[in-house]
């Protein structure tokens, strides 16, 4: 049984979801270990071993390439990990296989960054400054651009494979609205979105977690994402 250790945000979806789509069943073939990041879970003890970064998702897998288990912590390399072990959703030949690394890069280096930025200063910032709104939106408009164009002659966005980059990328994309995005400005990105949602897999995975994360409204949740809990020695 593999051991997911996560919440319902982007960077916990992408791993719910390429579980899910290797055939890997919730409560059969893997666990979800709730770490609730506005209670402060990811500062445990525990969850550094496996995480010293204090970010989730983390993996644990009893049943490691040599027999032995392992642990991992960062989406992206979890996903090329997932994927490894299962010989899914990354190609085998060295081109098509780069290119998929390529966006998968772009994702966790661009897409991640920069859009989970836009969101800070959209949604919780607790004074709203004009500079960082509009150069994190227009960054998010940018990258959407990147891609929508990417998709313009080809139905995923390394090629016409459904591969780890789109499970990495569509999570994130899932709160256009608190972006400041217009979908109408990016017709062929949309298309492929969609066509993403509507993979019973993605469903299942974007579900897992997401009954018991709550809105982040009070001002302790805020202190530990934001403030001073977050940069503490360890």
């Amino acid at each position: 049984m593999i051991d997911a250790y996560s919440w319902a945000t982007p960077n916990g979806h992408k791993v719910h979801i390429m579980l899910e789509e290797c055939g890997l069943r919730l409560g059969r073939d893997w666990l979800a270990h709730p770490v609730n990041i506005g209670q402060g879970d990811q500062f445990e003890p525990g969850f550094l071993k496996i995480s010293p970064n204090n970010k989730i998702p983390a993996l644990v897998d009893p049943h490691g390439p040599d027999g032995k288990p392992i642990s991992l912590f960062e989406s992206g390399a979890i996903l090329l990990y997932l994927a490894s072990k299962t010989g899914k959703f990354l190609p085998k030949s060295d081109r098509a296989r780069f290119k998929v690394l390529e966006w998968l890069m772009f994702q966790m280096g661009g897409v991640g960054p920069m859009l989970g930025q836009n969101h800070h200063f959209r949604q919780y910032a607790p004074e709203k400054i004009e500079y960082a709104i509009n150069r994190y939106t227009n960054e998010a408009r940018r990258l959407y651009g990147v891609m929508d164009r990417q998709l313009k002659d080809q139905k995923f966005i390394a090629g016409n494979q459904y591969t780890v980059a789109d499970m990495a990328i569509f999570p994130w994309l899932r709160n256009w609205q608190n972006q400041g995005i217009d979908w109408a400005d990016y017709p062929h990105l949309k298309q492929w979105f969609d066509t993403i949602a509507a993979r019973p897999a993605v469903q299942r995975g974007v579900a897992v977690l997401a009954d018991v994360r709550k809105p982040i409204t009070d001002e302790k949740a805020r202190e530990v994402l934001f403030g001073k809990t977050q940069y503490e020695k360890r």
